[in-house]
């Protein structure tokens, strides 16, 4: 046997279980009776030379028995002979041995060290001071590591170990605590008090704990701890039990059309619960399936390794406006166990987007379009459509129109509807039909995206727009528009005002053309139908209700002689001069004093005049002619639009009208006589009473005329 091969340790293995420690056989259990191997690598493995002798039995006479290694590399014989199939120098950290009969199967682990980390590796998984025989320990306790296969099968307990004391057992028992034990979860693991034997108790699962850190401790009847505690190890050993899973999807990729064979699209990563340091999580992926199959079933590749998903066909046959549909499903499996047929599988789906990009030029669907519009009209006349292959959620299909020739007065504007990508080609500035019946229009059409640089707009990018304009029967048109003319007020009624002149733009029909008042809110206005001439039929007041800002505004139209006949509409504004015709008016008119009053001050009066400057102010203000022995009161101005009415001395309690008259500077003047009421009053404790004053209402005018009348008698 070569140097390098497993050298023998004096261990005995449990069921399923690697105990380092001697110990009495067992009876016979199913299964591999040792199921980890650790050898130092060799150079080279040599073709059909023997690796390593394993032991299988299942108790029944191994029949049908059957072995399968992860490396594809090797082989095991019906006797249990590991040997290499060909020359190998690389195989890894581990190989794993399947065996499986009529009536059991197992799983055997190979660790392959470096030369130079096989000690240390031993002494730190196995717990050795050394690399041959029986661990060497000063102690009375010996607790060697045990380690344990997930997912065992009933019955339970089972034998998984044996802890040993050199002193015997005689008078003393074995206790053991820790997590797993007296400690949650509790009752996984118990000790024979008499003998050391270690069982557990129900099936372990190395993904929800992988180690238990144990101690056991030997006393005597009266719980006295005689040796210990001492640590014991127990490993749970990774069975293959959890399958690939893909966490993280949905999982969608984009590849631009066209793209080089072997451009990366997407990386698919699954997870493996399973001991990441041995093949039970070692992942290789695979594509099922490709849906759609077109233009190739083999359009992708996936590294079975790493998961990247790439390319593997032209960048011809990368043609979206070729392709069945630009989107690809790839069912992706992700098998552990290195891809072995025996690993255990996952699956994904990883949908591909072929994405578009701007080789294609759209392209009118004919090169010449016809549309008909009536003048003065406005709004869409035409919608012109084109083709493009591109994909229409992108903008390398979405169209953009210009007008490129035909269009020096910005009549015509063309825009891109959004739904159907066509050209709506709108007039925006009423056509004339007199001026021009014919417009001819090129249209170009491009992407909002810019075209790859192999490709170029062509001829069938644009196209030619043919416009007739329709003949309408326009109505007439006021020059100019509105009219505008300033008169005085108060001109005699049959005044002529002004002559309206319309035109009918429809310079070919020979049309004649009658004239009619269309709105005179104050009525003030006639027209001649024939001529147009305005005359006023009533006194044009500047103040009336119906004058704004000094402006009087009609409306007139014109009728030509069509069939059916148009309208025009004209607006007449009439600036009004101002004359002196309203005579000013004077407020308050009425003013109340104390019989006793100190401030001989009654009333300050103002002077209001609803002509304009200089018809107005300054206002004169004057008073009647006083009779009597004294004068009473007096009127100071101060200013040109207020004066100030002053008694001369306190008057009795009584009711007394004061003419006043205030004249305007007008040219002539006008002159207006109000009278003012003057109410004295008696006044105590701040309280004005005027109540009895109505009973003693004394008038100068009234005075006057009674003297007169004792001076006939």
């Amino acid at each position: 046997m070569m140097e390098w091969m497993l050298k023998v340790y004096f261990c005995f293995f449990s069921p399923q279980v690697l105990l380092l420690a001697c110990a009495e056989d067992l009876e016979c259990v199913p299964g591999f009776q040792q199921k980890v191997f650790y050898i130092e690598k060799p150079f080279q493995f040599t073709e059909d030379r023997l690796v390593l002798n394993l032991k299988f039995d299942d108790c029944k006479g191994n029949n049908k028995l059957n072995f399968e290694v992860s490396n594809p590399d090797f082989t095991v014989e019906l006797d249990g002979n590991l040997v290499a199939l060909k020359n190998v120098s690389e195989v890894g950290k581990a190989l794993f041995v399947h065996a499986r009969s009529e009536h059991a199967e197992d799983m055997a682990e190979i660790f392959i060290l470096e030369a130079n980390e096989k000690r240390g590796a031993l002494k730190e998984i196995l717990k050795l001071e050394g690399n041959l025989g029986i661990p060497r320990q000063k102690r009375a306790i010996l607790a060697t590591p045990i380690l344990i296969p997930e997912n065992q099968r009933p019955p339970f307990p089972r034998l998984v170990g044996k802890v040993i004391r050199s002193e015997g057992t005689e008078g003393v028992k074995f206790r053991l605590s820790g997590k797993g034990v007296d400690q949650e979860p509790k009752g996984i693991f118990r000790i024979n008090e008499m003998n050391g034997d270690v069982s557990v108790t129900r099936t372990l699962d190395r993904e929800a704990i992988a180690n238990y850190e144990l101690e056991v401790e030997v006393v005597d009847m009266n719980g006295k701890t005689m040796d210990g505690p001492v640590r014991l190890d127990i490993s749970v050993i990774d069975q293959n039990d959890n399958r690939p899973m893909f966490k993280e999807g949905p999982y969608v990729g984009h590849v631009m059309e066209g793209s080089a064979t072997g451009t990366t699209v997407m990386r698919m990563a699954a997870f493996d619960a399973d001991d990441a340091s041995t093949d039970n999580a070692l992942l290789r992926y695979n594509i099922l399936r490709q849906t759609p199959t077109k233009p190739s079933p083999n359009m992708f590749y996936i590294d079975p390794e790493k998961g990247d998903i790439v390319t593997v066909v032209s960048p011809a046959l990368l043609d979206r406006e070729t392709m069945e549909s630009p989107k690809y499903e790839l069912v992706i499996e992700a098998k552990d166990m290195g891809g072995m047929d025996v690993g255990l599988t996952g699956t994904a789906t990883a949908t591909i987007l072929i994405d578009d990009k701007n080789d294609h030029a759209p392209e009118f669907t004919k090169k010449e379009f016809q549309a008909t519009v009536k003048e003065g009209v406005t709004g869409v006349i035409v919608n012109l459509t084109v083709g493009d292959r591109d994909d229409p959620a992108t903008g390398a299909w979405r169209a953009v129109y210009s007008i490129i020739n035909g269009n020096p007065g910005q009549s015509f504007e063309i825009h891109t509807n959004p739904q159907t990508n066509e050209g709506m080609l709108s007039v925006v500035k009423p056509l004339d039909y007199e001026i021009s019946a014919f417009h001819t229009l090129l249209i170009k059409v491009e992407n909002e995206d810019p075209l790859i640089p192999d490709i170029a707009y062509g001829p069938s990018s644009t196209a030619t727009v043919q416009i007739t304009v329709e003949d309408v029967n326009e109505g007439p048109v006021f020059h100019p528009n509105p009219m505008a003319v300033s008169k005085q007020e108060n001109i005699p009624v049959g005044s002529v005002v002004l002559t309206l002149n319309a035109t009918d733009p429809d310079t070919l029909q020979h049309q004649t053309i009658r004239y009619s008042v269309h709105k005179d809110p104050a009525g003030w206005l006639e027209i001649n139908p024939t001529n147009g001439t305005v005359g006023t039929t009533a006194v044009l007041d500047r103040e009336s209700p119906f004058v704004h800002n000094n402006v009087y505004t009609a409306l007139f139209l014109a009728i030509d002689s069509g069939n059916p006949p148009a309208t025009g509409t004209g607006t007449l504004h009439i600036t009004l001069e101002d004359v002196n015709d309203n005579v000013p008016s004077l407020y308050p008119t009425l003013a109340k004093v104390c019989d006793d009053a100190k401030d001989l001050r009654v009333v300050v009066l103002g002077a209001s005049d609803k002509d304009l400057h200089p018809n107005t102010d300054p206002f004169k203000f004057e008073l009647s002619k006083q009779s009597g022995p004294e004068k009473l009161w007096r009127i100071n101005r101060l200013n040109n639009t207020h004066a100030q009415v002053i008694l001369l001395q306190n008057l009795k309690k009584a009711n007394y009208n004061i003419p006043i008259s205030v004249t305007d500077s007008g040219k002539p003047p006008l002159t207006n006589t109000t009278e003012l009421r003057l109410q004295v009053c008696t006044c105590k404790k701040s309280k004005m009473d005027c109540s009895a004053t109505d009973a003693l209402h004394i008038s100068l005018t009234l005075i006057l005329l009674s003297l007169l009348s004792l001076f006939c008698l």
